[in-house]
């Protein structure tokens, strides 16, 4: 179970409390229910405002990417490129839409909250004030405060409810608690110790049903006290932020996108310093800002990678379609990257690692040895209370205990039943006209039967011991009478005592290998459940999972972040833990620099979810927990886990090769437009041939989705990490940049280029040409790290051949025009020759000393 909300926990405990018609008069109703025209009233006053689309609009175009390219436009405009305006902006329009489609989809979690008792609801309304009431049947969402909800099994409770009548109602609360065993409800309650006050936690109170949670028989009638976002369930969404937190793979793209940002603002003092400054300029600072100016967009636009959105989402889908294809649905793209990162899943047990049904584990005489005869007669129990009751089927209980019977249980037919609830904890048969059989809790059973204090002390210590390995044990009682009149409680004294049964959740099988094989992926597990300490202990130790200490989730208030991260990176387990405190353990968890995933399918599960970097699900889970996870499991088979979290780093491996290649490319060409520049009379390369050239270069890198990935980039969770970015970057950028200038060089000693419009065409054409080429082999050279490295598959070796023919090709083409160029000479041919084969061989030596320095390439 879990604790609510201090403010909800402390009205549903008020509510609670107070005598039924005092209640009603409260909340303006009667036992007659609300009108139809006060219904109305209420529900229009209690609907919920529209959700705003303007705030999704503008956080996407305040992207700082988005930005970027806004930004670099509109310097292109200004200094009459129009056409590569045209083209920066229709650029950040795909980006923005990209993120678009994408950041639509974080505010649904609250919706689905809203709307999660689905379905219909039955009320008793009048047609008119001082009408009679009738049943009706509504949409759940029309359910409003005040109304009288008539409960049937299988129905889901659609607001937060006080009980004003009941009979056998249980009630699966599975989705808020996470404890697998249905509440018993009633109306009227005293507790056994004969302690009036309502119980410390809302969820064990009786007489409350909460929105969300399904009844699993018997029926009641209740007053509705909260609806829609008023409820538990919907104080959950309240505590969610507005979106989802940013995620590893958010932080990293947002810093890329912030240092491409820097590199724009530094772009136009750096052309000012290579172009001699404002002093002395022709014309004066106007002189000097319209030459800096084409410079600074040149030098941005070679060093942003325009296209970055478009190839991380290739990316992003293609690792989405091979998870599609294990059975795994991903709902958010970046979660396909930040399941290769994850270093640590906390998960729930309930419906992930245990099946939702019990199975029957053990049964003991008093010494507590193996006895049929105590399983014959709490079988013959359970058989004759469902039958002599008039139930279709009987509880969680009854159901373990005939599941392995084969056929009705042998013995004396049943001739009266006093069926289990939830007040008496037990229920108790006749066999025979005469045999009396009494199954239920073990201190209620013990407390009837004719036992000395040593000897009960005795049972409820053994019973204790097998608590403790996670068994749950029920007593078994038998006494010899014959019954003048109806069965009734008071029958129930005097019992001897036959011995007990027990039960324990089913861990799915496939638990334990498929969670091993994670932490062999460098993945820590970490339970956080809302169960007993004692069935987290025992769940832990039978999936293989460290337990070196069972924190209760009373306890984490006590504790700071740091020390509830230190707590799970030791080993230890959280269990009694409400929604809050598993979204809290989430937090400290990545405030302490680890990426976390969460796994779970409840309500109470629905917090943590959005908390963590991917939140992952499956698709029995409720409506809410699906909608706030990353990814979705098609079923419940946690070994497809591990293949995911591989394909999450293969995608990885994918983004950081595309990152590398392209940053390196394009801080050469920084690097020599700016020295070039500080040489040349003209720019070195128009804006428009920049931009052209380094979106054939992205197109080109597209081959790289199909590109093969080192099993050794597989072995650890990765993510976006600056340095060895920086570091690679600046290893390799400056080789480029050398050849680059050895190529302006040979173009300006032996083709004779001068500073006229036609020698300027001819310069920038030997360059266009040189870049492409160098590009087309920089995408076969860096994407690996040489010998032992998979090969380049034909996707990937026909795109860099493309990319050369290009920078060769265009220059003849119809586009020359468009673009400023003009045809090559013959003799331009060996030059580029000349400096592309220097490339290749100083990229292949740099290549050898960065492996024996730094021992890993991507």
């Amino acid at each position: 179970m879990v604790s609510a909300p201090e403010g909800i926990a402390g009205d549903l405990a008020e509510h609670a409390a107070q005598p039924p018609l005092a209640l009603l008069r409260r909340w303006e109703t009667s036992p007659r229910g609300l009108d139809e025209a006060e219904a109305e009233r209420r529900q229009l006053a209690e609907a919920p405002p529209p959700a705003r689309r303007r705030r999704r609009l503008s956080g996407t175009a305040a992207a700082p990417f988005v930005l970027v390219l806004a930004a670099l436009g509109a310097v292109s405009a200004l200094v009459g490129d129009l056409r590569g305006a045209a083209l920066i902006g229709l650029l950040a329009v795909i980006s923005g839409a990209l993120r678009f489609g994408q950041e639509r989809r974080t505010g649904r979690a609250a919706a689905e909250l809203r709307a999660l008792a689905g379905g219909t609801a039955t009320v008793l309304r009048r047609a008119a004030a001082g009408g009679p009431s009738t049943p009706r049947e509504v949409p759940a969402e029309q359910v409003v405060r005040g109304d009288l909800v008539v409960l049937h099994p299988g129905d889901v409770v659609p607001a937060d409810l006080r009980l004003l009548a009941s009979a056998d109602l249980t009630v699966d609360q599975a989705v808020l608690t996470g404890e697998s065993h249905p509440a018993g409800k009633h109306a009227a309650w005293t507790d056994p110790s004969g302690d009036r006050d309502a119980p410390a936690d809302p969820f064990d109170d009786p007489r409350l049903c909460f929105a969300g949670t399904t009844v699993a028989g018997g029926t009641g009638t209740a007053v509705a006290l909260a609806t829609g976002a008023a409820t538990y369930v919907g104080a959950a969404g309240r505590a969610l932020p507005g979106a989802a937190p940013a995620t590893t793979f958010d932080r990293g793209v947002r810093s890329l996108s912030w240092a491409l940002a820097a590199v724009m603002l530094a772009a136009a003092p750096a052309a000012l310093a290579v172009t001699g400054g404002l002093d002395g300029a022709p014309g004066g600072w106007p002189g000097a800002l319209a030459r800096a100016l084409p410079l600074a967009v040149a030098v941005a636009v070679a060093a942003t990678p325009e296209m970055l959105p478009l190839v991380v989402t290739a990316l992003l889908v293609r690792g989405s379609a091979g998870l599609a294809r294990r059975q795994v649905i991903v709902r958010r793209l970046p979660a396909v990257h930040n399941l290769g990162a994850m270093d640590t899943l906390c998960l729930d047990k309930t419906g992930t690692l245990t099946a939702e049904r019990l199975s029957l584990d053990c049964h003991l005489d008093a010494r507590g040895r193996p006895s049929a005869e105590v399983l014959r007669l709490a079988r013959l129990n359970a058989h004759w209370s469902v039958e002599l009751s008039g139930r279709l089927v009987g509880d969680a209980i009854d159901g373990a205990l005939l599941e392995g019977a084969d056929g009705d249980p042998t013995g004396p037919e049943g001739t009266a039943a006093l069926p289990f609830d939830y007040a008496r904890r037990r229920a108790t048969v006749v066999l025979g006209g005469r045999l009396l059989v009494t199954k239920g809790a073990v201190e209620d059973v013990l407390a009837r039967c004719a036992l000395d204090a040593a000897e009960r002390a005795r049972l409820t210590a053994l019973a204790d011991r097998w608590a403790a390995g996670g068994v749950r044990l029920l007593a078994v009682a038998t006494a010899e009478r014959r019954l003048a009149r109806a069965l009734s409680a008071a029958d129930e004294r005097d019992l001897r005592f036959a011995g007990f049964v027990g039960f324990r959740d089913r861990l799915v099988p496939v638990a334990a290998p498929a969670l091993a094989d994670l932490a062999r992926l460098g993945v820590r597990p970490v339970m956080v459940t809302g169960d007993h300490p004692l069935v987290a202990r025992r769940i832990c130790r039978d999936a293989g999972l460290p337990a070196a200490r069972v924190v209760h989730g009373g306890e984490l208030a006590a504790l700071d972040d740091a020390r509830i991260a230190a707590l799970a990176a030791g080993g230890a387990a959280f269990a009694r833990v409400g929604p809050a405190g598993k979204a809290r353990i989430v937090r400290a968890l990545r405030a302490s620099g680890r990426t976390v995933g969460y796994l779970g399918d409840g309500v109470n599960d629905v917090p943590a979810l959005r908390a963590a970097d991917v939140g992952i699900s499956v698709t029995g889970a409720a409506g809410p927990a699906r909608e706030a996870a990353g990814v979705v499991l098609a079923h419940r088979d946690l070994r497809v886990l591990a293949e995911a979290v591989r394909t999450g780093r293969r995608t990885f491996a994918g983004t950081v090769r595309y990152l590398k290649i392209a940053l390196t490319s394009n801080v050469g060409n920084v690097a020599s437009m700016l020295a070039a520049a500080a040489l040349l009379p003209f720019l070195p390369m128009l804006p428009l041939q920049v931009l052209v050239q380094n979106m054939c270069f992205d197109v080109a890198q597209l081959a790289l989705v199909r590109d093969r990935v080192d099993e050794g980039d597989l072995a650890a969770p990765r993510t976006f990490d600056r340095r060895d970015l920086a570091r690679f970057v600046a290893c390799f950028g400056p080789i480029g940049a050398v050849f680059d200038l050895a190529a302006f060089g040979l173009f300006w000693l032996v083709l004779h280029v001068h500073g006229d419009v036609a020698g300027q065409a001819l310069f920038h054409t030997g360059w266009f040409a040189e870049n492409l080429l160098a590009m087309g082999v920089a995408l076969l050279l860096l994407r690996g790290r040489g010998r032992g490295a998979p090969r380049p598959p034909w996707p990937v070796v026909a795109a860099a051949a493309a990319l050369a023919l290009t920078g060769l090709l265009v220059p003849f083409s119809p586009l020359a025009g468009l673009l400023g160029l003009r045809a090559l000479p013959l003799a331009a041919l060996p030059l580029l020759a000349a400096a592309l084969a220097g490339y290749v061989l100083a990229t292949l030596a740099a290549r050898r000393l960065y492996q024996r320095a730094f021992g890993r390439w991507l």
